[in-house]
């Protein structure tokens, strides 16, 4: 497996790369061919929790007349206008106004925003330890650049909080250090512990007090990819952004994926709405590969909605669910269903230039009358 390179700004101009810079917005729906020099990795991934109206997109787009059905009102509830019923049950919306308001999201795709989660964080050495030191904090956090940010939670100031990444049998030491007005815990989710570190309130440890510190200690095992987050009111926690990536690669360097690029993909559908690593399209980040290379995807649900993934033009091979490798049982598809708190490794062999659609297809997740929000993202293959 190669190792995790940075992910890139929130916004292919500051890579220096021109061309990419240079993408163009309608390029994105129509899976026209980018060319561009270098290679560009991304890390990807997603969370939100307790919704709250912010979030939801601008939506209204004219229609025929006000509409109180159910399917309208259900609609609606999710940030998207429905319409009114025309003949034969469909909305009746202004097509030419929707059509407007679906381009000028996709024009400010990808947008920028003040902050990005999933940073890699180098751990302290401590002797045979591989120390970690994480602050969960109160923090205000931007899934739109459009909207206000939002009131979350976060390791390190981030939202997935900070990148954590051991190789099988090391020693972990993670030191929790509570900076929010609110108790809490750690949980490694995947991971064999000792009970007393399960991270699990009043069961294996006391909460940790706002001011208070714990100590994590375990042996980091099975490999593959991995999670953390808080177990202590969690619907409301982790959808906040208490959650981030715990990656154990192989001992055995031969077991190890023979990648490209390695992006973590995590997925949450509270705070915010409907996110990938935290923000929601249009600020989610493209994922830019050269034709012939090979990407592995982490997807990871830290939300409480299953979210069935699918990619335009392209395969997944499904090579490894919740870290244990499928070994034979590997198989292809290009539309993957991931439940909440599963994770699966997929890799992509990039062979088909153009800017593609890479997206939930609950469409509901995804997409309205007022455009694509939420969790959409795309791969572009460069020649």
């Amino acid at each position: 497996m190669s190792e995790v390179v940075p992910p890139l700004p929130d916004h292919p101009s500051e890579t220096g790369d021109a061309d990419a810079a240079a993408l163009s917005r309608r390029r994105f729906l129509r899976g026209a061919a980018v060319a561009g020099g270098g290679l560009l990795t991304v890390g990807l991934a997603g969370c939100a929790t307790s919704a709250a109206p912010d979030w939801r997109y601008n939506t209204a787009v004219p229609a025929a007349a006000p509409s109180a059905s159910p399917a309208a009102s259900a609609g609606s509830s999710m940030g998207m206008d429905m319409g009114s019923p025309a003949p034969g049950g469909s909305p009746a919306v202004d097509w030419r106004a929707m059509d407007a308001a679906m381009d000028a999201v996709v024009k400010r795709y990808p947008e920028k925003t003040d902050k990005v989660g999933n940073q890699p964080l180098t751990p302290r050495v401590d002797g045979d330890w591989k120390v970690f030191d994480l602050e969960a904090l109160n923090m205000q956090w931007q899934i739109d650049a459009q909207k206000k940010p939002v009131a979350a939670l976060g390791y390190n100031g981030m939202w997935p909080g900070p990148l954590l990444r051991v190789t099988e049998g090391d020693k972990v030491r993670a030191i929790l250090k509570n900076s929010m007005t609110e108790s809490t815990v750690i949980h490694f989710h995947g991971q064999h512990l000792p009970n007393k570190m399960d991270g699990v309130p009043s069961l294996t440890q006391d909460p940790v007090a706002p001011g208070g510190t714990f100590v994590y200690e375990f042996l980091a095992s099975p490999s593959g990819s991995h999670m953390y987050h808080s177990h202590h009111n969690s619907a409301d926690q982790v959808g906040r952004g208490l959650l981030g990536a715990f990656i154990v690669d192989p001992k055995d360097p031969a077991q190890r994926y023979q990648v490209d690029q390695d992006v973590v993909w995590i997925s949450n559908d509270a705070l915010g709405g409907f996110t990938i690593n935290g923000k929601g399209f249009p600020a989610t980040n493209p994922i830019v590969a050269k034709k012939g290379q090979r990407v592995l995807v982490r997807f990871m649900n830290e939300g409480t909605m299953s979210h069935p993934w699918h990619l335009h033009g392209m395969h997944f091979q499904v090579v490894a669910r919740d870290g244990w490798p499928l070994g034979s049982a590997a198989f292809r598809c290009d539309t993957l269903g991931v439940n909440p708190g599963e994770r699966y490794d997929v890799i992509i062999e990039c062979d088909n230039v153009g800017a593609w659609a890479f997206h939930c297809h609950i469409l509901t997740h995804a997409e309205s009358s007022a455009g694509m929000f939420g969790m959409v993202n795309a791969l572009i293959v460069q020649e």
